[in-house]
């Protein structure tokens, strides 16, 4: 959790420089600061370093716990940690320096840095399958379908998007967007929401609402989000038919969505009350409902005439932070205000964490939803194609500010949240 806190700090301070950028684009002029190299230091540093590390120290507490045995290797933990805290370290400093995969978004990492990640999945994944067989439960519960499914699924993913064999031409565009939504969809999101079906019904003290919608969600998530990658590339010289099968698998997940969403918010009836007397359940529910609207937009994002209008436009942009950090981030800090206190004792102060999560929830919707109304009018404007492109960036120009305003407060948010850490594990006084 730490690691994942630090991570979490030096890539959305990346982020936060980046966002400057866009209204002071002529702030620096050195090559390891330039927008090209930080981008992607900023994303894989977010997504392998902070999300992946806070996701895989909480399935250390949860997948025990689930299956009423002790982890089977402590040694094998500390191993997986020290192999993805060097794979984003590496990765971090060859990204500056230039060097990259060349490939698509989020594969930027050379090969020998992603194996060292894999590496420590793969320990990390042994791991916890030779202790959900030691369980002393009949069932295997729900979160670890979810849980060793999507360290299955992140395996394959990355031999796929770096096995040499079809990386040319539009083989590679189209490993590129298997790659890039499998990433999101079956690591971060599978994951995720395994955990949710363990911390959810503990923090309401109730069961889950139904195990078969939990089940139903899990296959349904399977069978329509492996298939909805080419979505990003509407239009382009991938086949018409492959193209449409990614659409109708983009409007297949409205399934999952609408059946894990029901899900919590049922197990919610009841004991809404709670919300008010708790700093953990509004980032659950922030999460959950984020959850929906997030990937539901990411479905109407899919058809021809709306990646017409947003496509290449920064729609894309507020979209996956609409995802990731509203589903993702708000539903890991609500897990580890969670568990954090029960292994320390000690609870972080609660009005900083009223403020880290208001902060970062008005901070989101700062920087979204101006994106999203600019970006809707640079789509028109370039299908009307009577303005010049440069008129499309001037138009922009306000929203970015915005931007940056809303990533200011999400970055200080962050700030709060480590402050929150620090006070939950730091040592008692003598």
């Amino acid at each position: 959790m730490g690691c994942a806190t630090f991570w979490l700090l030096f890539g959305t301070t990346v982020g936060e420089y980046l966002g400057i950028k866009f209204v002071a684009p002529d702030i620096d002029h050195d090559s390891w600061l330039s927008f090209g190299r930080l981008r992607p230091v900023h994303t894989n540093a977010v997504f392998w370093g902070w999300a992946s590390l806070a996701m895989l120290g909480l399935a250390y507490y949860v997948i025990p716990r689930v299956s009423n045995v002790s982890i089977a290797s402590v040694k094998s933990g500390y191993r997986s940690l020290v192999l993805i805290n060097a794979s984003v370290i590496l990765g971090s400093l060859f990204l500056m320096a230039g060097i990259n995969n060349g490939g698509g978004e989020y594969r930027e990492y050379i090969w020998p840095v992603m194996a060292l990640f894999g590496i420590g999945v793969i320990i990390s994944l042994n791991n916890f399958f030779k202790t959900i067989t030691k369980r002393t439960t009949k069932e295997i519960y729900v979160s670890n379908w979810y849980i060793i499914s999507a360290m299955m699924f992140l395996l394959v993913i990355a031999v796929i998007a770096y096995w040499p064999s079809w990386q040319n031409g539009l083989g590679e565009t189209i490993v590129q967007g298997y790659y890039m939504h499998q990433g999101v969809g079956m690591w971060f999101m599978l994951f995720n929401l395994g955990l949710m079906y363990y911390f959810l019904p503990q923090q309401l003290n109730k069961p889950i609402y139904s195990y078969s919608l939990g089940i139903l969600a899990f296959w349904a998530q399977i069978l329509f989000y492996t298939v909805i990658g080419t979505h990003h590339f509407i239009f382009s010289a991938i086949p018409w038919w492959l193209q449409t099968v990614a659409i109708v698998g983009s409007a297949g997940m409205i399934i999952p969505v609408v059946a894990g969403t029901t899900n919590f918010l049922m197990t919610f009836k009841g004991s809404w009350h709670k919300l008010s007397g708790s700093y953990t359940l509004p980032f659950y529910l922030i999460g959950i409902i984020f959850y929906f609207t997030g990937s539901l937009q990411g479905t109407a994002e899919a058809f021809r005439f709306t990646n017409l209008v947003w496509h290449f436009t920064d729609f894309t942009v507020a979209h996956s932070h609409l995802t990731m950090y509203g589903i993702i981030c708000f539903m890991l800090w609500g897990f580890i205000y969670t568990v954090v206190p029960r292994l320390t004792g000690k609870e972080p102060p609660q009005i900083t964490v009223g403020a880290h999560f208001w902060l970062a929830l008005i901070g989101l919707l700062f920087y979204t939803f101006p994106l999203m109304y600019g970006s809707t009018l640079r789509g028109l404007m370039w299908m009307e194609g009577t303005k010049s492109f440069m008129e499309s960036v001037e138009l922009m120009a306000p929203y970015w500010l915005w931007r940056a305003i809303g990533g200011s407060l999400m970055w200080f948010s962050h700030i709060l949240f480590a402050y929150n850490f620090y006070v939950m594990v730091k040592r008692k006084e003598k």
